[in-house]
């Protein structure tokens, strides 16, 4: 039985409609820019059928790490191409680049970011996040203050499971400026909070980028409880990269740009110059 060929222009149609009905836009428009441009020579189906597809492939891949990127909420976008490693020679560059690989988010592993305010430790770690959204990780970036104050509140209205789910659920979670700031306290320590986060974490396991501008053993003063804190930091260094900025300011460093220290000006002498009172003697 010989199958009958349907007509090309009424399958066209049908096509359109499908693509519009699917709200596959790009394939929509590459299918225009194909039937415009003609047959190609030695050009086969399946070449073709490419062309429909990649467009529209990149176009949601595209969208898909947009959406990650928001749902982050990360104050800034920030790379590790505009950061300025010459700032910080003491920073091993190589060890940077190699946790921009992400293997250490695929294993489940946390980074752990030491030193002082402005050298550089949120960028580093924003950057990190960004590189995680564009590999397909859900991320979530949070300060310490943030995170904490967001779990004191769910206590008052009992919300406390919902509340930890933004912080528990992501792949990768970025707690930024640990010791920076901290809420005002209530009757739960902010360190039981704080474990509620780790420790789930930990068990999954899923990553978990801490910066913090406080000594390790001083967690504990920050968070408002020695024990919990140090079975909080446990967790962390099990699986943990340590990751040290022992440099100088980035802010500090853009202060003295805007504001460089004026120059002296010279005493001036009685009766003119001592050049001149040198030569008329």
């Amino acid at each position: 039985m010989t199958r009958k060929r349907k007509n090309p222009h009424e399958l066209i149609d049908r096509i359109r409609e499908a693509l519009t009905e699917l709200r596959l836009a790009e394939m929509m428009r590459q299918l225009e820019e194909e039937l415009a441009a003609g047959p190609r020579q030695n050009d086969s189906r399946l070449e073709m059928l490419w062309r429909l597809l990649e467009p529209q492939l990149l176009l949601r891949r595209q969208r898909s790490v947009e959406y990650r990127i928001r749902m982050a909420r990360f104050p800034a976008a920030k790379t590790l191409d505009n950061f300025d490693f010459a700032f910080q020679p003491e920073l091993d560059r190589d060890r940077v680049l190699e946790l921009a690989t992400l293997d250490f988010v695929r294993r489940g592993q946390n980074l752990l970011v030491a030193g002082m305010s402005g050298t550089g430790k949120s960028h580093i770690c924003i950057a990190q996040g960004h590189l995680a959204c564009a590999a397909g990780f859900s991320t979530r970036y949070t300060t310490s203050a943030d995170m904490l104050s967001d779990l004191q509140a769910s206590l008052a209205d009992a919300t406390m499971a919902e509340a930890l789910k933004p912080f528990v659920r992501p792949q990768l979670l970025i707690i930024d400026e640990v010791g920076l700031d901290r809420p005002e306290r209530d009757a739960t320590p902010d360190a039981q909070l704080f474990y509620r986060v780790i420790r789930p974490r930990h068990a999954a396991p899923r990553s978990t980028v801490i910066t913090s501008n406080i000594d390790w053993e001083k967690w504990g003063e920050y968070l408002g409880d020695d024990i919990a804190s140090v079975a909080i930091l446990d967790r962390l260094i099990e699986h943990g990269h340590l990751l040290t900025i022992d440099g100088p300011s980035y802010r500090a460093e853009e202060h003295t740009k805007l504001n460089p220290p004026k120059k002296k000006a010279k005493p001036k002498t009685k009766g003119g110059t001592r050049a001149r009172r040198t030569r008329r003697s």
